[in-house]
């Protein structure tokens, strides 16, 4: 069987190895919009994260495998996916510790006022700052209820906060004190000091943060998002933010990436931006090869 695998994800020798030595024929490219290394109607299996926004996965005829390295699903033609009946599995749990962390790390460096100490630092000034925050008794709000939403949550149990989760379901969930409808995000988004937001990309989630969400938010609330800009609304929350300097938004992902230079987000006292940055670990190598071991062993196995 031929595995046609991506520079998506770096791979020592002995991992390709240990590929091969489930019984795959092992075709790498690095940059996915090259040319395949072999015909596509020739792949049975890939690894790969945006492969097929560049070749049209209706010619690759034999495809029966696809394992992503990303959580999402929004890089890949769903539904054709589905139809043919071809196996598809994301990165599931390789990224929810370091996303957690860094939704953690914004929270704590804004309400410790870490940018504020470092530039006293730069100055060799000695100044205190008594206006710093604890996040022990805070309420959070985690929009998107699953692997990485439960990671986050847990996050913030650990440090005394009360967590929601909001989701399509209401089921009891790791990490959560309490879970409500997604739909329901607008009347209660009041009640939550820090709202960070992990659900997927959908049509149904498609600016979900809008601009209501956003004017409705608790005074001096902060929002982080580590999911999908198109989550939020980029347009009325550059407005918002502009209106309500009490609010504070840490932002990792955007509408369009790279954030285009003449984006007013830059400029903004109220805002922390990074480029899409908050997965990135020393330790998702060996969590990722350990997934998409299983799922080719799994897939193989089957044959």
């Amino acid at each position: 069987m031929n595995l046609l695998v991506t520079g998506c994800f770096k791979y020592s020798n002995e991992q390709m190895e240990t590929l091969r030595s489930l019984g795959f024929n092992i075709y790498f490219m690095q940059q996915e919009k090259e040319t395949l290394p072999l015909e596509a109607s020739e792949v049975d299996a890939t690894v790969c994260n945006g492969l097929f926004l560049s070749h049209d996965i209706d010619e690759f005829s034999r495809l029966k495998f696809i394992q992503l390295t990303s959580a999402g699903f929004d890089r890949v033609p769903v539904e054709k996916i589905k139809a043919r009946g071809i196996e598809l599995n994301n990165a599931r749990g390789v990224y929810s510790i370091p996303m957690a962390e860094w939704a953690m790390f914004r929270v704590l460096e804004h309400y410790k006022q870490g940018w504020f100490f470092r530039m006293e630092q730069e100055n060799g000034r000695w100044t205190k700052h008594r206006g710093l925050r604890e996040v022990a008794g805070i309420k959070v709000a985690v929009v998107g209820a699953g692997n990485v939403g439960q990671i986050v949550a847990k996050h913030f149990q650990a440090f005394g906060a009360e967590t929601t989760g909001f989701d399509i379901h209401t089921n009891e969930t790791v990490g959560f004190d309490h879970m409500a409808l997604t739909e329901n995000l607008r009347e209660r988004v009041e009640e939550f000091d820090v709202v960070v937001v992990t659900a997927p990309l959908l049509p149904s989630t498609r600016g979900l943060i809008s601009r209501d969400v956003l004017m409705a938010m608790k005074q001096n609330a902060t929002l982080v998002n580590i999911a999908r800009g198109g989550l939020i609304d980029e347009q009325a929350m550059c407005e918002v933010l502009v209106e309500r300097i009490d609010l504070f938004v840490a932002l990792d992902v955007f509408e369009t990436e790279p954030l285009a230079e003449d984006s007013p987000l830059w400029k903004l006292e109220n805002v922390a931006i990074s480029p899409h940055n908050s997965f990135a670990s020393d330790g998702n190598n060996v969590r990722m090869f350990e997934v998409m071991f299983q799922n080719l062993k799994n897939f193989i196995n089957k044959k």
